[in-house]
């Protein structure tokens, strides 16, 4: 038999938190269903050495401020997740962890989500599953039939497990330029990038990010010319590792190459690098499989949204995937608006 609530909340991270916070404040009876067994999201799961792009007062859920990490300009990613841990506790949030959500469905003037722990009945259903989950890893010709060892960004741990190893690390983003800088004094690195590594100015970090991206949702909802948002500013924020890892001259990027050998990559002029390992940090793609049977996915593997409301099931609103579902809606700072935003919605929806 079914349990019954007026909200299901899939995913207990950073923006599923951010929902459940406001869902709260509007007296909305919801459960958060997390496959995690602790609190944390994916920053349980990033590399060693990871940083915020932003200190803790602009790194803040809604209704409660990051505290300082001491000793850290910007906190690492253990201190999130100690935040988070204290948010979900300080508010009471209903999560239901270990719970993993196969799939939901329409039944009637419900959304059904089916789970390996039963089923639930909902009036409206957030997913807030993020990407971590999917990594992406393009298809180069000769992946497969590479000998060495290939990790995408979620598998890197620390260059500890890489000293003294020839590691190429493909990816002109921020998470390719972190684990190239975090690598380039103990392993023979390679960096490879799409087009010459972009950085923003060294004073610009993640509350300017959110700026910038609002500012260009604003600009396409009004109809102005579209600023460009973050990708304007460029690629690779220049948090203090990186930024001393490229003034060392360390992180010195080359094209892409154009195939793996069975022992390294050749670039299209027939240069060669012999290779250990190769780091794909080349990004993810949103996990919204618990939706197949809905029929929402476009050609681009999105579902068409308005705001975070899904165009075609307005019972439906996704949280926390990037700009599509609301401005740096990805991150800590960002997420908070359109969480209030979906809540609000949802809230004239069950008074329908």
């Amino acid at each position: 038999m079914s349990r019954r609530t007026d909200v299901v909340v899939i995913g207990g991270g950073q923006a599923g938190l951010a929902a459940g916070y406001h869902l709260r404040r509007l007296g909305i009876e919801f459960v958060i269903l997390d496959a995690q067994a602790t609190p944390g999201g994916a920053w349980q799961h990033t590399w060693d050495s990871l940083r915020l792009f932003s200190p803790a007062a602009y790194s803040s859920l809604p209704g409660r401020l990051m505290p300082l990490q001491p000793g850290q300009t910007y906190p690492d990613a253990a201190h999130v997740v100690d935040y988070l841990a204290d948010y979900e506790k300080r508010y009471e949030l209903p999560v239901q962890r270990g719970v993993w959500v196969d799939a939901v469905h329409r039944d009637g003037g419900f959304l059904r989500v089916e789970t390996d722990c039963g089923d639930w009945q909902a009036r409206a259903v957030v997913s807030a599953t993020g990407t971590w989950t999917r990594p992406f890893m393009p298809a180069v010709s000769g992946r497969r039939e590479y000998t060495g060892r290939q990790l995408h960004t979620v598998q890197y741990g620390s260059p500890a497990d890489f000293t003294g190893r020839r590691v190429i690390v493909v990816g002109g983003g921020n998470s390719g330029a972190q684990i190239a800088a975090d690598l380039a004094g103990s392993a023979e690195l390679t960096w490879v990038t799409q087009r010459p590594p972009r950085y923003l100015a060294d004073d610009i970090d993640g509350r300017a990010l959110f700026d910038a991206a609002t500012a260009r949702r604003r600009a396409l909802d009004t109809g102005r010319t579209d600023t460009g948002g973050v990708a304007s500013l460029g690629d690779i924020v220049a948090v203090p590792p990186v930024r001393a890892a490229r003034e060392a001259g360390l992180l010195l990027a080359k094209p892409m190459f154009s195939r793996l050998t069975p022992t390294g990559v050749e670039w299209a002029d027939g240069t060669y690098a012999e290779a250990d390992t190769v780091i794909w940090c080349t990004g993810f793609r949103p996990a919204l499989a618990h939706f197949a049977s809905l029929r929402l996915r476009g050609s681009r593997g999105r579902i068409a949204t308005d705001g975070t409301r899904a165009v075609d099931e307005p019972r439906l609103h996704l949280l926390g995937y990037g700009d599509w579902t609301g401005p740096a809606s990805a991150t800590l700072i960002g997420v908070g608006r359109p969480a209030r935003d979906a809540a609000r919605e949802i809230a004239e929806l069950l008074r329908a």
